[in-house]
Formats: C-alpha cells, sequence, structure tokens
C-alpha cells in the first residue's frame, strides 16, 4: 500500500467510526475464506457489515472518534462488524461466532460506550430496531382492533337475539 492508498483507507475508517452506532471488534484467526465469505453474507443480511482492516490505519482513524476507547484492542488479525441499527452487528456478529469458534469477539463500542466480549453479547440479545417498530405498531394497533369487537359485538349479539326470537315465533 502506497501512501495514497493508506490516506484513502483512513478516511474510509474515518467515515465508518464518524457513521456507526455500533462497532465490534473481531479476531478471524483460522476462519477460511469460504466462511469469511459466509460471515459476511450473514452480517450483510442483518443490515450489518463486515470489514478486516489493518491495525495501525484503524489507530490512526480512530484518533478524536467517540470510538477512540477501542485503540488498544487492535491486534492480531483483527476486523470490525458495524452497523447504523444499534443491535445489527452485534447480534450477526454473535450468532455466527456461536456457530464457529475461529471467529472471537475482542471487543465492541456504541459510540463513546466501550463493552467487553460479554457486553456485546448483551447488546446482541437486545431486539433489533425492525423487531421493536413491529412491537410498537402492534401496541398502538391492539386498541383499535379492541374498540372495532366492541362496537361489533352488541349489534352481532342483537342480530342473534332477533333471529332467535323470530325461529320461535315460526316454530
Amino acid at each position: 500500500m502506497n501512501r495514497e492508498e493508506k490516506a484513502a483507507a483512513i478516511d474510509e475508517l474515518r467515515g465508518v467510526f464518524g457513521n456507526a452506532s455500533t462497532v465490534v471488534v473481531t479476531q478471524y484467526k483460522g476462519l477460511s475464506v469460504a466462511e469469511m465469505t459466509d460471515l459476511r453474507n450473514q452480517v450483510r443480511e442483518a443490515g450489518a457489515s463486515y470489514k478486516v482492516i489493518k491495525n495501525r490505519l484503524a489507530k490512526i482513524a480512530l484518533e478524536g472518534s467517540s470510538y477512540s476507547g477501542l485503540t488498544d484492542y487492535f491486534t492480531g488479525p483483527t476486523a470490525i462488524s458495524y452497523s447504523d441499527d444499534p443491535v445489527a452487528a452485534a447480534k450477526a456478529t454473535v450468532d455466527y461466532a456461536k456457530k464457529n469458534d475461529k471467529l472471537v469477539i475482542i471487543s465492541g463500542a456504541m459510540g463513546e460506550q466501550v463493552l467487553d466480549e460479554s457486553g456485546v453479547k448483551a447488546l446482541a440479545d437486545l431486539p433489533s430496531l425492525d423487531e421493536l417498530r413491529a412491537k410498537l405498531l402492534g401496541l398502538i394497533q391492539a386498541p383499535a382492533t379492541k374498540l372495532a369487537q366492541v362496537t361489533q359485538a352488541p349489534a352481532s349479539k342483537l342480530a342473534r337475539v332477533l333471529n332467535a326470537y323470530a325461529t320461535k315465533e315460526d316454530a
């Protein structure tokens, strides 16, 4: 890598650290190319990104960012998983790490809050942004549905009673 490529890579990483709401630091030692491809696909499907990065460039890009607390975790074969959704990157990475012991979660961060491995796993257990939206929508719609059922119930009961009287008189 020449200086221009390094500068471009640092700028790209600064953009990642500036826009991501969650970053998970992993070590991927021993993963095959097929396993890395599978990991990237699973992370992408969850709405996050997975990127292998050079430690020195990451440390330079972290300077002055809200994720600067992660600097000490960039040693060895390191990659990051990141997303705009606070849970997506952690959830996808932890799910893959459960299936493959070669992927090791080192640390993570949400803004200035640095998380250890257990903190990242706890974050992964939270519902995603889409799941929370669905639950909220369900809660909002539930009263309207119940109101419609309640207002229709007396009319249907009245119709059944009238029908019963009509059939009784015919007999």
